[in-house]
Formats: structure tokens, sequence, C-alpha cells
């Protein structure tokens, strides 16, 4: 099981990766996959999503991690010691990632299996700019609810690491109160695109549907701007037996209607 996963989160990673979709550059982005209710999987410091191997990821345990998030404040050298500490075998190569509390915090949530932070340059057209919040705060088309959920989880900047995961901890916890359920996509202010999913499938799934909705917001200002679904329409699509089927054979990954 624990292999099987992380193979899973191996080709996640890969594809996320890939140059065509412009999620990522360098060593940008980080993913993550629950083992089990103790452990983790977490990209390593340094590497690369696009060419990343099994090695590429290191096994943390929950608890400290989680500890450390619920905790004091801490200095970067405290929480680079406290991180190397949280690892399963302390003797296994690599370091986890600066943003493995953050991981930690989504994994909680349930049916979330696999998280995948990536920086794609069409959300982060939107993301640094000054109409952030008001640009994204409605639904364009149907099938952007089926894949992305009712609405975004938007987090203002924080500082990447421990006071970011913090930050989304927070968030999600108002989000759930919101919504009665937990958000598929986050989107951070001057960051990046995070999304939580059961499976792997539906991680890259929901991601290239938020890049495509990003893609979209940015073209409806040539013609005066977005044109929102209504409130009542958005709920409708997203509550009709229908979609929640199409939605579940998508995250399969197999074809559709």
């Amino acid at each position: 099981m624990t292999n099987d996963t992380r193979n899973q989160l191996v080709e996640l990673s890969q594809n996320l990766g890939r140059p065509e979709n412009d999620y990522v550059i360098l060593g940008e982005g980080n993913t993550s996959a629950k083992i089990d209710d103790r452990t983790f999987w977490v990209k390593a410091s340094g590497t690369h999503l696009g060419s990343i191997t099994a090695a590429g990821f290191v096994q943390v345990y929950f608890e400290p991690v989680l500890e450390m998030l619920n905790g004091p404040d801490l200095s970067d050298s405290q929480i680079k010691a406290a991180l190397a500490a949280a690892k399963v075998d302390p003797a296994a190569p690599g370091h986890p990632s600066v943003e493995t509390a953050f991981h930690a915090a989504c994994l909680q949530l349930p049916d979330v299996n696999f998280v995948g932070h990536t920086h794609p340059t069409t959300v982060n057209m939107l993301t640094c700019s000054v109409a952030f919040e008001t640009a994204v705060q409605g639904r364009l088309f149907p099938d952007e609810i089926v894949i992305c959920g009712i609405a975004p989880l938007l987090i203002p900047y924080a500082d990447p690491g421990l006071p970011l995961a913090r930050e989304i901890q927070r968030r999600l916890l108002e989000y759930v109160d919101t919504y009665g359920e937990r958000p598929k996509v986050a989107l951070m202010q001057n960051h990046g695109l995070a999304v939580l999913a059961p499976t792997a499938r539906q991680v890259e799934n929901i991601t290239a549907m938020a890049v495509k909705t990003a893609r979209i917001l940015r073209g409806t200002f040539d013609f005066g701007g977005p044109h929102f679904m209504s409130a009542e329409n958005v709920a409708r699509i997203y509550t009709r037996p229908d979609e929640h089927y199409r939605q579940n054979v998508i995250g399969r990954g197999q074809k559709n209607d």
C-alpha cells in the first residue's frame, strides 16, 4: 500500500510538472499523499516535479508536523529541525518541503488523500492582481462547478511555510463551517494553486479545470468582464445527480459525455 501510494504520487507529480502544462518550472510546486492515519509522503525540497522519482519523496509522521502547526511560533532553523525530526526514517535522503505543514493540514480533511500545489502562470495572473478577490467571486460555467466545487478557498498572502500553513488551516475550517464540506481548490494570493482530492487522477483533473477557468476568466475582461452564474444556478448544477455521477466517472479517469 505504501509503495502503491507513492507510485501514484510520482505519476501525479510528473504529470503536473510537464512543461507543456505551464503549471511549474524549476523546483516550483509540491505534492503529497496520505499513507495512513499516521504518515504521509511529501515532496522533498529542491526536487523537480516533472522529473521526480520515488526517491524524491519523504515519508513523514503527521503528529509532530501537526504539533508544530498548532504550537508556538518557531524560527526558520527550528522549523527545519522539526521537519527533519518528523521523518519516519531519519537516515532517509531528502528534507521535507517547507510546505509540509500545509500538506498535513489538508490531508487531515475527510476524503483528501492527495494534494497538488502548483504555480500555473494563468492562475497567478489572477492571484497576483489587484482584482484577485473580486475576479474569482463567482462561478462561470457548469463544468467549473462540477470539477472544482461550489467555490474556491481564498487564502490571503502569508509567508510560505508555517505562517501560510496556519492561515490555510484557519481558512479551511471557516470554509467547512460555511459550506458544510471541504474545498477542492485553494487560490493563494501572490503564490499559486492547491488542489485537494481523494485520488491522484482527480488532482490532475481539478488542476486542469482550474487553469482553464483562469484562462476563460482572463479572456472575459476583453469583453467587459465576467458574467457570473447566479447562486441558484450554481447550487442547481452542484446538486444535480447526473452531474455527481459524471464527476465520479471523471475522477476515476473514465470517458464520459
